[in-house]
């Protein structure tokens, strides 16, 4: 992987869209060749008042977008992915008041789909929150002017 985009274009890539902006996702590198990023705990992101935990839309799009940057890292680049299928599984609740990570890795890329794996957690990644699976679509620019493929 290139410096330039581990270290310019990938944390560009982890907060630097409206919604992971306002969200407050940071990346925190790569942990065995897989991106990381943190959302801060916030009151306004909390799902449930009485417990104070995270709202499961919040889980779902950290593990949506760190996804969305693990295939980025396996093709060393960027080229606009989309979500194809994502399933999370939740396996508890987030700890009241502590930030969220969220780290995943690519373990197949075709030309056209990547398929990552990926788990939110607190401190440890082998206590998550929650865990996804996922494909992402790859795409496939032409040139302009261009015909289809038949």
């Amino acid at each position: 992987m290139s410096d330039t985009f581990l270290t310019t274009i990938l944390p560009q890539l982890a907060s630097g869209a409206a919604h992971t902006h306002a969200l407050g996702f940071t990346f925190e590198g790569l942990h065995d060749d897989a991106p990381r990023i943190r959302v801060p705990w916030r009151p306004e992101w909390v799902g449930d008042p009485e417990t104070g935990v995270l709202a499961g839309g919040l889980v779902t799009t950290l593990l949506d977008h760190v996804g969305g940057l693990a295939v980025w890292v396996a093709m060393d680049a960027f080229r606009p992915v989309a979500t194809l299928d994502l399933r999370v599984d939740y396996m508890r609740a987030a700890e009241p008041g502590r930030d969220l990570l969220a780290q995943a890795k690519c373990f197949r890329l075709s030309p056209t789909v990547a398929f990552v794996r990926g788990w939110a957690f607190e401190d440890d990644p082998s206590n998550p929150v929650a865990a996804a699976q996922a494909a992402y679509v790859i795409n496939q620019s032409r040139t302009p002017g261009a015909e289809p493929a038949a």
